[in-house]
């Protein structure tokens, strides 16, 4: 993916797990341009129980401890990855207490992003948000390659739905990628649609500053 993503001068970013994170990471990006390191939660530790969705950032602890694990993670990678780092969370498993969204920012978190199309532009005060929307794993169908009329779905529906007005017309379309479980026909759909996407006139991938720019502040009437 790193690799591919180079080879176009295509923008990437890497969700990493504060707990896992190593300094042969940075060693491996280094040199790479348009690569930014986001928070992918703090261990990727599931705290619900087996009746429910696996989450790290659910209702089922104290959320304070969650707030406290987020920080030190947050603390990590900036130490590892420097300028690479944004402050920006990714949750694991695409899932988040919504009572812990708006604390966010106290731990100096500027965003997030989840999977399927915003409600509003920032989530929270001062935390913008902005999700992915197209998923080429087939995670309930053995977690291998969903196919490409159905990742080809993924991306024409969100980009009408924000031309028709369904959705936010701002918010970029995301491409969600997990390379741990990527077959071959992940990666040769993914060749073919970074190149596809560069090199399409009306097209244009965004880097993780452009995604997560502040939202304009709408100036009232005098």
């Amino acid at each position: 993916m790193l690799d591919s993503a180079a080879s176009r001068n295509t923008p990437l970013a890497l969700a990493v797990i504060p707990a896992d994170a190593e300094p042969a990471l940075n060693e491996r990006i280094a040199g790479l341009p348009g690569l930014a390191i986001l928070q992918h939660g703090y261990a990727h530790q599931n705290h619900a129980p087996a009746t429910e969705k696996k989450q790290e950032l659910g209702p089922h602890r104290p959320y304070p401890s969650a707030v406290g694990e987020l920080a030190t993670g947050q603390a990590r990678l900036e130490r590892l990855f420097g300028s690479r780092f944004h402050p920006i969370l990714v949750p694991p498993w695409n899932r988040i207490a919504p009572a812990l969204v708006p604390m966010l920012p106290e731990f100096g978190c500027r965003g997030l992003s989840l999977y399927q199309p915003r409600a509003r532009a920032e989530a929270a005060p001062g935390l913008i948000q902005a999700n992915t929307h197209i998923d080429i794993v087939d995670w309930a169908g053995g977690r291998r390659f969903v196919g490409e009329s159905a990742a080809l779905g993924m991306a024409i529906g969100h980009l009408s739905a924000r031309r028709a007005g369904h959705a936010d017309a701002l918010e970029p379309t995301g491409l969600l990628t997990h390379h741990l479980v990527h077959d071959g026909a992940c990666q040769a759909f993914l060749d073919r649609f970074l190149a596809a996407v560069s090199a399409h006139p009306a097209a244009e991938w965004l880097g993780v500053e452009a995604v997560f720019a502040p939202a304009p502040r709408r100036v009232g009437a005098a």
